[in-house]
């Protein structure tokens, strides 16, 4: 058997740290939708389930339980996001005060 004929390939991609900067908050700012959406996910949950003439309470607390799991994920996420930002503000500080540095 002979070895696979695997082509020179060289990605070049070239960013300049600015347009880096602005990808890093554009891909938080597209998290954050995310969690929003999962938010409203759970809201809907509760309204249906209240919509509902007969339900118990344990069926209530379960709803509950799930939602409050989901809540604190999301809430765990978006701690993550503002570190993620803070650092990226930093980042762009750090580089506007460079006075070589690559743009």
């Amino acid at each position: 058997m002979s070895m696979p004929n695997i082509p020179d390939i060289q990605p070049g991609i070239h960013i300049k740290r600015h347009d880096a900067i602005n990808l890093l908050i554009s891909s938080i700012a597209l998290e954050e939708i995310s969690l929003s959406h999962l938010i409203n996910v759970e809201s809907e949950k509760i309204h249906r389930v209240l919509k509902v003439d007969e339900h118990t309470i344990d069926d209530l607390i379960e709803i509950n339980d799930s939602v409050e799991r989901m809540m604190r994920n999301i809430i765990k996420n978006q701690m993550l996001l503002q570190f993620k930002l803070e650092d990226v503000i930093k980042l762009e500080k750090m580089s506007a005060h460079e006075p070589f540095c690559e743009e």
